[in-house]
């Protein structure tokens, strides 16, 4: 470099010489600029006294990617441990928050410190197995929010000669002041009066000019709910509190229906309740919640569907308003928590049974749904019966349809599921049964004769090995719902008249007896092993359109009408 740079600095004697007389002229030297370039991170102030670094190797690891030296591999394993000492999974027990660990407490236990931490702030260490010192986790200040009504003053026991009215007696069940448990919640009834006016008073401006009734005015004169199409759903509780004093709704199971052992029926002897004007137009379906039957859904040709209470106040609870056109048909979840109903308006809603919320509403371009019923395996699918002789799938997670089954040639009218949930039998007013594997929209059996009438409603014995259906010649006849699905000839009953009606027959609990209106407003009891008429009794004034026995009380029977009324046999 130092040979370079005097060989740069130099000047040639050539280049000195001018052109105009040789005069010399002196040149610069030129400037080298020297960069030093290092890209090694400064360790200067690293100490290997003072740092050590080491390697991990995780207790679940399987494989090493690079080469490790033998100490780091022989180090002992670390780690967080379960109750039993284990090092813990990745995959079982984590959470967001840390490790949950599974310990085994008794309920009485946990509700004991459940409360006192809620009151105290403080509780018993669960992880402290030794017992030799007591363990608290929690502190007095982090939970002293949560007063539990300490604060609030008990309302006055009242008058025991009092029972109803300003002072009646109260008793240990007196509330406390100010405590808003059990008030109805959501717009008063100024509120909802004023916003049905401010709906009918847009309708009227957004109606067509064309010549005729406009819109709103053919909606008021054929709707017999009186209210628009386009209105929202919403519910009315008719009860005085929505909740007793243990803060339970009309939900709760009485203890007394608790039981699981089937009583042994016998045919009603007299009428308990009448719901007088249940409906405008009459009843077109009732249903028990299924397994307590504390509760009793109807629907109505006036768009209406209503709950009442058949244990002890045997009373209206809450009315359900949603639909513009007459309900056909409603059906339980297999929870009891949820309802489906279907309305000439061509929606099918999922109503919550407990506050009357519509959850969702479900429409098949325009298609009027017949019959709903849920799928007793998944409660987030259901079948819808259409009149356009197609059966559609729901799923109520993607709300929309996953399957069709269309073989039909008629509108459907009921829908059974049988053989242990795996398969479903649909009528139709084809004068045909067909028999469904549950997703496969193939027929695996079709049921039809010549001399075969419509079979408009249908129900499963409670053994699961027959069905009934309610046909159009004055008969209810019986097949098998096993394997094979065929009728049995030598087993019918008859005597009642239907054709024309699809009145729905009911099992009693034990599968003994077996009931069905017909349409001079009679109801039928029939002997399920001799088919001889046990009783029969005049229930209504017009056609009784569908009966059901309770599913816990041994003689209990609730039947309807199209007269609009509902009434109730024991």
């Amino acid at each position: 470099m130092d040979v370079l740079n005097q060989y740069g600095s130099g000047v040639s004697d050539d280049d000195g010489e001018s052109s105009d007389g040789g005069a010399t002229q002196a040149y610069a030297k030129p400037v080298v600029r020297q960069y030093n370039i290092d890209t090694a991170p400064d360790i200067s102030g690293y100490a290997p006294s003072t740092h050590e670094l080491t390697a991990y190797v995780g207790h679940s690891q399987r494989e090493i990617r690079y080469n490790m030296p033998y100490e780091v591999l022989a180090q002992p394993l670390a780690g967080p441990t379960d109750s039993e000492g284990d090092f813990a999974s990745h995959t079982r027990g984590t959470r967001g928050g840390g490790l949950a660990e599974a310990h085994a407490v008794d309920e009485v236990s946990f509700r004991q410190q459940e409360r006192m931490f809620r009151q105290h702030g403080i509780a018993n260490d669960p992880s402290n197995t030794s017992g030799e010192a007591r363990m608290v986790v929690g502190s007095n200040s982090s939970n002293a929010g949560i007063a539990n009504n300490r604060g609030l003053r008990r309302k006055a026991k009242g008058n025991s000669s009092i029972v109803n009215g300003e002072g009646a007696y109260q008793g240990p069940w007196a509330g406390y002041e100010d405590d808003t448990k059990g008030v109805a919640a959501g717009p008063s009834a100024e509120q909802l009066a004023e916003y049905e006016q401010r709906t009918v008073q847009n309708t009227d401006k957004t109606a067509g000019t064309g010549p005729g009734p406009s819109k709103a005015a053919k909606s008021k004169r054929g709707n017999a709910a009186g209210y628009d199409e386009g209105q929202a759903e919403r519910t009315t509780f008719h009860g005085q509190a929505e909740r007793d004093y243990q803060g339970r709704t009309y939900m709760h199971v009485p203890t007394e229906l608790r039981q699981a052992e089937v009583p042994s029926c016998f045919a009603p002897k007299r009428m308990v309740k009448e719901w007088h004007n249940a409906h405008a137009g009459g009843v077109s379906a009732i249903r028990f919640i299924p397994d307590t039957g504390h509760l009793l859904l109807s629907s109505g040709m006036d768009g209406l569907v209503k709950i009442f209470d058949t244990h002890s106040s045997l009373a209206l609870l809450r009315t359900y308003i949603g639909h513009s056109k007459a309900v056909r048909d409603i059906t339980f979840a297999p929870s009891g928590t949820s309802f489906l109903s279907s309305s000439y308006d061509t929606y099918t809603k999922l109503w919550d049974v407990e506050t009357g919320q519509c959850r969702q509403k479900f429409s098949a371009k325009g298609r009027v749904p017949y019959v709903a019923k849920f799928y007793p395996e998944d409660p987030n699918i259901f079948l819808v019966g259409q009149g356009d002789k197609k059966i559609v799938q729901w799923d109520i997670r993607a709300n929309e349809i996953v399957q069709e089954y269309d073989q039909h040639l008629g509108a459907i009218n009921s829908l059974t599921f049988f053989d242990s949930n795996r398969r479903f039998i649909s009528t139709s007013d084809d004068k045909t049964m067909r028999v469904w594997e549950f997703g496969i929209p193939v027929v695996i059996k079709l049921v039809a004769d010549p001399s075969m009438h419509s079979v408009p409603a249908v129900a499963l014995h409670p053994s699961q090995k027959w069905l009934v259906g309610q046909s159009m010649d004055n008969r209810i006849v019986v097949y098998s719902a096993g394997e094979r699905i065929k009728p049995h000839k030598r087993k019918e009953f008859s005597g009642h008249l239907t054709a024309g009606f699809a009145c729905q027959p009911s099992f009693s609990p034990d599968g003994k007896l077996l009931t069905s209106g017909d349409s001079e407003g009679q109801v039928w009891c029939w002997d399920w092993q001799t088919r001889r008429v046990m009783t029969k009794w005049k229930a209504h004034e017009k056609v009784a359109i569908c009966t059901a026995w309770h599913p816990r009380e041994s003689s209990r029977v609730a039947t309807c009408s199209w007269d609009g009324t509902i009434k109730y046999w024991d």
